[in-house]
């Protein structure tokens, strides 16, 4: 129920968490494992026979070995763990530092400024260009210059859906001698990755970000690079992450990840269009719009406009109240009025950052919710700059 007590929900912020889906909903509620997975006896057996079926899911859905799969609670742990093996990988050394973009999620650019101020461990954030895809002569100017231990580049930004080149990223990293890193998050189930085709040594996800329960994720870790676990103190995970089995959750996720890995082109090529729709809709409706990112390289559930001269949080409450769920930016960064760091890099002017809105899409939107869409937020956009003291002429 939305604000108004309307029964209509339109939820397009499918980047910040997905709905669970039918079929992990369903597991989750009818396979209940109270066995420990690490237990010899029957029941922890049978536990432990779940997780490993989960884990040859997310093998499938992100293109690696089963036995590359450690999981997590979630991309955040994954990128962290990764990070702490680059810093004890430095400390060995007596010397290197992190290479990263200047759009990376929250998870990655906050540690990095943290091992910085309490580790001393330097690191450099390549620039992007102006749609919001990494420039590749900065990676390459910045690796050359040496010492770089670890690569880090996302698959796809959270904020805008443009998918980063990674591939090439990750041959210019090894070229220099660096492990490479990728957080896949944004990526998985929307278009297409493959872990051992791209030369990868480390990627993360999580589960909740392609219709699986939230707290399950994984970090994937090539035969041969060096790991150095982030949780100690227990067996789990061949010693790689300690801490009991949430065995029911993982099942789930793997149940979501092996459905998310064979609806990937179908879904894609649905949600590619209804996109396209909503664009063509806001710019035949809407006047005075920008869209964000590169539109060739974008993962095609996502579109982040930008509507000059009107705040994006007055239009993300607007949109509320009529039972329409979008986003500002980065669900990690929700509670922050600073304009997007991601469209800033991208050398959007501050105006427009402000005045930015992400639709993501899932499974579950129709073009009637994109219709109702079309039909709610024209006027909210008109009514906002009659108020604006930036709209007035």
């Amino acid at each position: 129920m939305n604000a108004k007590g309307s029964e209509r929900l339109v939820y397009l912020d499918n980047n910040a968490t997905t709905p669970m889906m039918r079929e992990a909903r369903k597991a989750l509620a009818e396979t209940l494992l109270d066995g420990n997975a690490s237990s010899m006896y029957g029941l922890g057996r049978k536990s432990k026979a779940f997780v490993e079926d989960a884990r040859k899911g997310f093998a499938e859905l992100l293109g690696c070995d089963s036995d590359e799969v450690i999981f997590t609670s979630g991309a955040t742990e994954s990128n962290d763990t990764v990070l702490n093996i680059a810093k004890r990988l430095i400390r060995e050394k007596g010397g290197g530092r992190i290479v990263s973009s200047s759009i990376e999620h929250p998870s990655i650019i906050e540690t990095l400024k943290h091992l910085k101020n309490e580790e001393g461990i330097d690191y450099a954030l390549c620039p992007v260009d102006q749609g919001g895809m990494l420039r590749i002569d900065a990676l390459e100017k910045e690796l050359k210059k040496g010492d770089v231990v670890l690569t880090t580049v996302m698959a796809a930004n959270n904020e805008t859906g443009v998918i980063q080149p990674i591939g090439e990223a990750c041959a210019l990293a090894h070229e220099c001698k660096s492990l490479f890193h990728t957080d896949a998050t944004q990526i998985l189930g929307k278009s297409e990755f493959g872990f051992a085709e791209g030369g990868f040594d480390y990627a993360s996800c999580s589960a909740h970000k392609f219709y699986g329960p939230k707290g399950v994720g994984a970090l994937v870790v090539k035969k041969g690079v060096p790991f150095f676990p982030f949780l100690t103190g227990g067996h789990q995970e061949d010693g790689k992450r300690s801490g009991t089995y949430n065995s029911t959750s993982v099942y789930a996720a793997g149940i979501a990840a092996r459905i998310a890995n064979a609806d990937r082109k179908k879904e894609a090529g649905r949600l590619g269009r209804l996109r396209d729709y909503l664009r063509k809709g806001l710019m035949k409706k809407v006047p005075d719009i920008s869209f964000n990112g590169d539109d060739k390289h974008l993962v095609p559930n996502t579109l982040n406009v930008s509507f000059r001269n009107v705040e994006g949080e007055s239009i993300l409450l607007m949109l509320d109240f009529d039972g329409i769920c979008v986003s500002t930016g980065s669900a990690c960064a929700t509670g922050s009025l600073e304009p997007s760091y991601v469209l800033l890099a991208s050398g959007k002017p501050i105006e427009d950052a402000h005045s930015s809105i992400r639709f993501s899409l899932g499974r579950e939107n129709t073009k009637k919710d994109i219709d109702y869409v079309l039909e709610k937020l024209p006027p909210i956009i008109e009514r906002l700059r009659q108020i604006s003291t930036r709209g007035r002429k």
